[in-house]
């Protein structure tokens, strides 16, 4: 009871937020610095010191020693360089100081973050610039400021940057629209819930797992006799020390701002979910990414590691980060919220149309945003969404949309007769219907889930391509109705229009059917079941001049991003069957060779005193046979990673890998896990799936 009475007092404890900042800083500060926050508008450079030295105060209260900029290159993962508060005074002495140029700007060594070509090596610098929209805060004694990441040339080389820039640039188009409909919008922000899926297993067999230190998923493993079929962990009672770890989880998160709020066991056995209330996207990326540092943490504290990637164990469901999307004006309003009155309708429909034409027009950028070796593991299987983009909007709303393009009146059996004629559109209730958990998009109410994404993702990526996309469909909306001479009429047409060329987007049924796969192909829709199929389509010419045209991305910075995306992929498979022949030549073929040595002299043993054993001698013939061929599947790989092309462009390095040395070591997992199988478990050389998928 003491704690749930605590709760709003610690939260955001750890948060230099508008609480503190209204606090602290003098009126006319705070009020400047709101306004940046509320209205994207550029920091005023005037009101720096004041904000740097407020900031510097509540952090020496908090027991902060040291400040970082904190920002998140394209290794997907967040970066820090520490830098104390202390300034010399006199010859002995020291100050705490913390100035606005210091808030403002940092200039970390940016030579070893991938760049994808924009920048050589020898150019070390890079700048970091705060991104006052999303709160500083305090970890490890430091104070954190969230900042963008650029090179000295001013080349983009972050993942928040194109995000911030695609969040100016729906807001803009969104509002143009809604000035059609008399609003007077100055803002329109996407928000973003990003549910985040783990797995928790212990320490010690984390330890004795080269392959989960080294790749972060299981190499090798055969499947325990019992896997996630009896369907009894998904919101199953919760093991006391997981919950434990969930209570502080939750603890430390809240003490950051971020608002978690739901926790359950997922599918998987070990699999766990955390799922926060929505917030604006860019500080729900920031709040993501806190609280994946933060899982691993506290999983430590608790005995457990804490495993991301999108499939660590073969055989069992693995863990995306579903991004529940939406649009909201400055005033409150959900653009994607049905409504109540005929007008609210129309213009619901034109939103939904416009997200409709973007996931269609944009499907490969879509899918490429949920690209990843990993990721490629999980999509497609009978446990996520298959790499076919679509959308499901439910029964009821996907009726309503069809006699909009059929140029029909809609009676709903229940309600009330709607006829295309926008103004007399009557209210659209939410989609009742069971959501379908196959679909990649899905409305669900009053927001989009996209589901495509991994659970090791920075959402940005995600989220900047979809912002741009909506954006351009708004683009294009705003000027043809902007030039109309009669709106009610030219919105109608709009609407019958768009969605007929984009309605083979949408579909209800099954993802998960051999059907869906030859009627998706039918209806034109992209299939790109891996990362490279994908990465090649990112320069395509329209996905280049969308992101100029918006200003996310020039040409030369998405260029470098698929660049880098390829050398990303081409990097984790290296290492994975590096990984893989060092625990094949280290561990597994000794340990097979040693234990069917053993049951040989058993079989010596017993023929010397003249006892027969047949299913002994059985046993070493099938360990021997499995282990010669275990050790020509060695060698096969061996030969394909000799046989990597030193010369040509990144995407044929990263063809290679996927056609060449993936299939070399789904040959040699089969022949392992089979003698796992046969190998005694005391021989095998480490925990099995079976042991760490079900500990007590």
């Amino acid at each position: 009871m003491d704690t749930a009475k605590r709760v709003p007092e610690y939260f955001g404890s750890m948060v230099f937020n508008e609480n503190v900042m209204k606090e602290l800083l003098p009126k006319d500060v705070y009020r400047a610095l709101k306004k940046t926050v509320d209205e994207g508008s550029a920091i005023d450079p005037t009101i720096a010191n004041v904000v740097a030295n407020a900031m510097k105060d509540w952090a020496l209260s908090k027991g902060a020693t040291h400040f970082t900029h904190w920002f998140q290159p394209m290794t997907g993962v967040t970066a820090e360089k520490h830098d104390s508060f202390i300034t010399p005074e006199g010859s002995c002495g020291v100050i705490m100081e913390f100035s606005g140029k210091e808030l403002i700007k940092g200039e970390p060594d940016a030579s070893s973050f991938p760049s994808g070509g924009l920048r050589a090596t020898f150019e070390a610098r890079g700048y970091t610039a705060w991104d006052p929209t999303s709160y500083a805060f305090i970890k490890d004694n430091t104070l954190c400021i969230p900042t963008a990441f650029c090179s000295y040339t001013g080349e983009v080389l972050d993942k928040k940057t194109p995000l911030l820039r695609s969040m100016d640039a729906i807001s803009k188009q969104a509002c143009r629209v809604l000035k059609l409909f008399g609003k007077d919008i100055k803002r329109v922000t996407t928000t973003v819930g990003a549910e985040q899926e783990y797995f928790l297993i212990n320490k010690d067999d984390y330890a004795r797992r080269r392959d989960l230190i080294f790749t972060g998923r299981t190499l090798f493993g055969a499947m325990a006799p019992k896997g996630q079929e009896m369907e009894d962990h998904y919101f199953g009672s919760i093991r006391p020390r997981v919950k434990a770890f969930m209570e502080e989880l939750d603890d430390e998160l809240w003490k950051l701002g971020v608002l978690s709020k739901t926790e359950h066991n997922e599918v998987a056995p070990c699999q766990h979910e955390m799922a926060p209330v929505f917030e604006t996207t860019n500080v729900a990326t920031d709040h993501n990414q806190l609280t994946m540092e933060v899982m691993k943490r506290v999983a430590n504290k608790h005995g457990f590691v804490c495993l991301l990637h999108e499939k660590p164990f073969e055989g069992v469901n693995g863990s995306g980060k579903h991004n529940n999307w939406s649009l909201s004006t400055d005033r409150g309003e959900n653009l994607l919220e049905p409504g109540s009155t005929p007008h609210s309708n129309a213009q619901f429909i034109l939103f939904l149309t416009a997200v409709i034409k973007a996931v269609d027009e944009y499907q490969d950028l879509l899918r490429i945003s949920a690209a990843s070796a990993g990721n490629d593991h999980r999509l497609g299987a009978s446990e996520a969404p298959p790499a076919i983009i679509s959308m499901f909007v439910g029964d009821e709303l996907e009726a309503i949309l069809d006699s909009l393009v059929r140029g029909i009146d809609y009676t709903d059996v229940e309600k009330t007769m709607m006829n295309i004629g926008v103004s007399a559109l009557p209210p659209i209730p939410k989609d009742t219907t069971d959501r379908n958990r196959t679909s990649p998009f899905a409305f669900t109410g009053n927001k989009f889930e996209f589901r495509m994404p991994g659970s090791s993702f920075n959402i940005a990526c995600t989220n900047f391509i979809l912002n741009t996309a909506v954006a351009e469909s708004l683009r294009q909306f705003a000027d043809e109705l902007e030039a109309a001479s009669n709106f009610d009429t030219a919105l109608a047409a709009l609407v019958q229009r768009e969605l007929k060329d984009h309605r083979h987007v949408i579909f209800n049924g099954n993802g998960y059917s051999d059907e869906w796969q030859e009627a998706a192909a039918q209806r034109g829709l992209l299939n790109f079941k891996t990362t490279p199929d994908a990465l090649r389509h990112y320069t395509d010419e329209k996905n280049v001049k969308l992101f100029q045209r918006h200003g996310i991305c020039t040409r030369a910075e998405t260029q470098s991003r698929a660049e880098i995306l390829l050398e990303e992929y081409a990097k984790t498979i290296n290492i994975e069957a590096l990984t893989m022949l060092e625990m094949l030549a280290r561990e597994i073929l000794p340990a097979c060779v040693a234990y069917s040595s053993k049951v040989a002299e058993g079989v010596a043993v017993k023929k010397s005193i003249g006892v027969d054993a047949p299913a002994e001698l059985d046993m070493v013939r099938d360990l021997t046979a499995l282990t010669g061929e275990l050790y020509r599947c060695q060698a096969a790989l061996r030969q394909a990673m000799d046989a990597i092309p030193t010369h040509g462009d990144m995407l044929a390095k990263s063809e290679y890998y996927r056609d060449a040395v993936i299939p070399a070591m789904n040959a040699a997992r089969a022949v392992a896990d089979k003698l796992e199988t046969m190998v005694d478990e005391k021989d095998w050389p480490m925990p099995t799936y079976g042991k760490m998928l079900f500990y007590v």
